[in-house]
């Protein structure tokens, strides 16, 4: 991903479930200072968080996958 600079829009995901829509505050020391549009709070982040389409971040979402649980019948 190319640089982000002040004003520009992002998404971030949080806890490998939530996407986020996040302005680009500043750019300082690997860091971006971002402020989440919805609820007006902010943090600092690295780079690899970000992500520049709602379908990026939506993409790097990992699904766990649901196998069939066994019972303690089929060890029989």
């Amino acid at each position: 991903m190319a640089k982000m600079k002040a004003g520009d829009t992002a998404f971030i995901v949080e806890s490998n479930r939530i996407v986020r829509e996040v302005e680009i505050k500043s750019f300082a020391g690997g860091m971006y200072l971002i402020k989440f549009k919805d609820s007006g709070g902010g943090i600092k982040v690295k780079e690899h968080r970000l992500f520049a389409t709602r379908e990026d971040a939506e993409s790097s979402i990992q699904t766990k996958q649901k196998g069939r649980t066994k019972s303690p019948y089929d060890y029989m």
